[in-house]
């Protein structure tokens, strides 16, 4: 799609008050595709005063209406599908197909799930001599995250416009042009001017401006555990809602009875897919020490085949980082079996994927969030050890649990100290509330979860 050179504010594409733009580059070949407004304070002022300015007819709007707004959003995602998949290939560098299944079959999911409900959500409930109401917050400042542009734009969005909030969308620079292909969706939908607002810009600039603005109720953030601190540190000083989707460091934990080579194949992809840029990926692969060489030769040989398969990671920041880090793993002893820091490619922002061996828990490796397609893969001595490495991070946000019966499986994660667990190889349900933990956050988006975390109770006695 060919970008804008405006902001989408009170329902009209709006010229920046500023000049500068932010160039905007396919990492698989370094080209630049396209440029956006570089916005400022003043552009996410006008964006939070038309917000405010809706809210109270939006918040008025009976739920049944605000679901059909929803219903056609989804309709309108869905007729732009292949754009959306295609867009979000040019600017994050993901295979098509990946892009058609995930960047835009998960989003239109999610919009098809809040148009359901939105339509059917108990937003008043008699309790004793009370009558309880579930009111929207208020205007909502939500910044997203570059690595899954789209359905994490979504993930906030649907959810505070079935509430009845309106809000202000700041989208990751590295990836705006999905999230105006998105602005145009919500007008073609008929959501009513002011109600949504897109700003775009640089996260210490733009991203700040919202976080900080006194006009806006809730921010709800998704990114790294340092920006999330500061963001969280703003909204505590000024008593507003927040809602943080923070870093990860997910343990896939193979229980001696598991189907070993299923649980080290389907560990490999989960790490590999979207180029490891997932905040909820099982980066640590825990295999009981009797099977841990078998282990460690299954997960070598399917990193080998991913090759070319997958993407570059979304920019040479990025690829630096991912790169620094394989290089510490080297240099801490962890033992390279696939991939290492060499650049595959002469162009674009690649990595290989990776997979280490003989890591310890308490290499930089096994600690900290690489964000590239990095395997970690350590040994345990019994449950208990494994339980002790698997909650021995600051994160919490998800992880796997593999074992011959399932009652065993469930059993070690009730232990472990995570907002999700796939179970034998659990499918992504988009109703399931999703979040973390310890640092990996603070709230839940998706299902009913997420469109509590929009609303503010109030009771009247009678």
């Amino acid at each position: 799609m060919k970008a804008h050179d405006g902001m989408y504010i009170d329902g009209a594409w709006r010229p920046p008050a500023g000049r500068d733009t932010i160039e905007v580059v396919n990492p698989a070949d370094e080209q630049v595709i396209g440029e956006v407004p570089a916005g400022t304070a003043l552009d996410v002022d006008a964006a939070v005063t038309a917000a405010r300015r809706a809210l109270a007819g939006w918040a008025a709007t009976p739920p049944a209406e605000r679901a059909a707004r929803l219903a056609a959003l989804r309709d309108v995602l869905v007729a732009r599908k292949d754009e959306i998949a295609a867009t979000v290939t040019a600017e994050l560098g993901s295979p098509l197909k990946f892009s058609e299944a995930v960047h835009a079959g998960a989003p239109i999911a999610v919009a098809g799930s809040y148009a359901e409900l939105a339509g059917t959500y108990a937003f008043e409930e008699k309790v004793g001599n009370s009558v309880v109401y579930q009111e929207p917050i208020g205007v909502v400042g939500a910044i997203t995250p570059w690595n899954y542009p789209l359905h994490q734009i979504v993930a906030k969005v649907a959810p505070a416009l079935a509430a009845g909030c309106t809000l202000v969308l700041k989208p990751a620079e590295d990836t705006p042009l999905v999230a105006q292909l998105f602005a145009e969706a919500v007008d073609q939908a008929g959501v009513p001017a002011g109600v949504f607002n897109l700003v775009t810009g640089l996260g210490p600039v733009a991203g700040q401006a919202l976080a900080e603005h006194e006009g806006v109720d809730m921010v709800s953030f998704t990114g790294s555990t340092a920006v999330g601190r500061r963001i969280g540190a703003a909204a505590g000083a000024a008593v507003k809602r927040v809602a943080l989707e923070l870093g990860g460091k997910s343990a896939n934990v193979i229980l001696p009875g598991a189907d070993l080579a299923k649980a080290v194949n389907v560990g490999v992809a989960n790490v590999m897919s979207n180029s490891g840029q997932t905040c909820s990926a099982w980066t640590r692969m825990l295999v009981h020490r009797d099977q841990y060489d078998e282990a460690v030769e299954l997960a070598a040989a399917a990193a080998a085949k991913y090759g070319d398969r997958i993407g570059p990671v979304v920019n040479a920041r990025q690829q630096q980082r991912v790169r620094g880090y394989i290089e510490q793993g080297v240099a801490e002893g962890a033992r390279l079996v696939a991939g290492g820091p060499e650049a595959p490619r002469e162009r674009g922002y690649y990595v290989s994927p990776t997979v280490f061996a003989d890591v310890t828990p308490e290499m930089t490796v096994a600690q900290e969030e690489i964000f590239g397609p990095v395997l970690t893969v350590l040994r345990y001595e019994d449950e208990d050890d494994a339980l002790r490495i698997a909650n021995g991070t600051v994160y919490g946000l998800a992880g796997a649990v593999w074992a011959g019966r399932e009652a065993e499986a469930v059993a070690f994660a009730r232990r472990m100290e995570t907002g999700q667990v796939d179970i034998n190889g659990g499918r992504f349900n988009p109703l399931a509330p999703f979040g973390g933990y310890k640092q990996s956050g603070v709230g839940r988006e998706l299902g009913a979860h997420g469109l509590t975390e929009y609303l503010q109770t109030k009771s009247l006695q009678f």
